[in-house]
């Protein structure tokens, strides 16, 4: 049976009314009418109709609640039925026993599945589309990237030859460079393309010359450059090692044995943390008279950070120099990854760059006399015994040397 809850509610407001005015006014009565006072018993009559009538109407009201809540809840059920019939449509699982309504549905879900599974399959094809543009977009990023840092290399090589921080895969700077107000002009640069197994470096390079047969700096380590030093993968490689107890290590001249009175140099390098060994990049005495001077830069043993020195000419007193700056300063980072290392010894200052950043600068300790450029591997110095058992390499990119 279906029943307005609409018209349930409004016949219990209507009987309600009825029931208020028969309680308060009587037939016909107005607020402008006089009153007339009836009799005992025509008072009684007149409740009694009155409760009669209120009766009835308080019986009509509720029998119009019942029916109301029956509706409601017929309603409700009806509901319920619909919300579990439209889920059992969802899962295919309908049992009607019409057979007329079991071909309408089966053909109704037939057709809704059919648009379900067209509409996954335009989804997918909608996510394949994006997943192949996001793809096409992250190549552009990363060829864009690429672009970029090969931009940066560029103009690092071309700017004064000091290259960003964090850089360590700088090209090696080519031609004249300018720096705090002068120019450089390259005289040497070296990227080490040519292979050389160990005993053949110094012939393949020819230039290059080579410390060989004598006791390092620590007096630990022998100087022996065909058993420590090759070229491989555009790398000059120490390796550093022990042969039968002898810890080996090697120096080289790269533009040999050729005087400067100021230069610029840059090298690119990397070390392997190796316990007691250490490497300096150096301008060295041509006189090899310790008392002209010296320049150390980057200096440190093989897995601590490098710090810059130089000697004030003229200080050698007991056996030492004095070197500068009197207080320490060391590079931001290890030895570990590549970095590059600059020296520039100009007349009135030395200035030291680690990135291309700059570390330290001397003023008081600058050399007036001709050097050499050294790069030296050897074992460390005042700290102990060279343990017989460690080995690593120390390898050297490329270096680039103006005047």
């Amino acid at each position: 049976m279906t029943f307005s809850l609409r018209l349930a509610a409004a016949a219990v407001v209507t009987v309600s009314g009825l029931v208020g005015i028969g309680m308060l006014d009587a037939p016909g009565a107005s607020a402008e009418s006089s009153v007339t006072v009836p009799t005992e018993a025509g008072a009684k009559a007149l409740s009694a109709t009155y409760e009669s009538k209120q009766a009835a109407s308080v019986k009509a009201a509720s029998a119009y609640a019942t029916k109301s809540a029956a509706a409601a809840k017929s309603r409700a059920t009806y509901l319920a039925k619909a919300k579990a019939s439209t889920a059992s449509q969802s899962r295919l699982k309908v049992v009607l026993t019409s057979s007329t309504y079991s071909a309408s549905y089966k053909a109704t879900a037939k057709k809704n599945s059919a648009v379900t599974v067209k509409a996954t399959a335009s989804a997918k094809t909608a996510y394949s589309a994006a997943k192949a543009i996001a793809a096409k977009y992250k190549a552009l990023a990363a060829s864009a990237a690429a672009a970029a840092a090969a931009a940066q290399k560029a103009v690092a090589a071309t700017q004064g030859g000091l290259v960003a921080m964090g850089s360590g895969d700088a090209a090696m700077p080519t031609g004249s460079v300018t720096s705090n107000g002068r120019t450089w002009r390259q005289s040497y640069a070296e990227d080490f393309t040519t292979p050389a197994a160990l005993g053949t470096v110094l012939t393949t390079y020819p230039r290059m010359e080579a410390y060989d047969g004598f006791d390092d700096t620590s007096g630990q380590g022998l100087y022996a450059p065909d058993r420590v030093l090759s070229v491989s993968n555009s790398n000059l490689d120490f390796f550093l090692h022990s042969e039968k107890g002898q810890p080996l290590v090697a120096a080289v001249m790269p533009d040999g044995y050729t005087p400067h009175t100021t230069g610029r140099v840059s090298i690119r390098y990397r070390s392997d943390d190796i316990l007691g060994y250490k490497f300096v990049g150096m301008f060295w005495p041509s006189s090899d008279d310790w008392n002209d001077g010296e320049i150390d830069w980057p200096e440190a043993d093989l897995g601590a950070n490098p710090r810059p020195a130089s000697a004030v000419p003229g200080s050698l007193r007991n056996g030492g120099m004095t070197f500068k700056p009197a207080v320490e300063t060391f590079a931001a980072t290890d030895q570990s990854e590549y970095h590059v290392a600059t020296t520039e010894w100009d007349h009135d200052a030395i200035r030291y760059y680690w990135d291309g950043e700059l570390v330290s600068t001397v003023t008081d300790a600058v050399p007036a006399t001709a050097m050499r450029v050294t790069l030296q591997a050897e074992t460390f110095i005042g700290e102990g015994t060279v343990p017989k058992t460690t080995a690593g390499h120390l390898d050297i990119d490329w270096i680039s040397i103006w005047d």
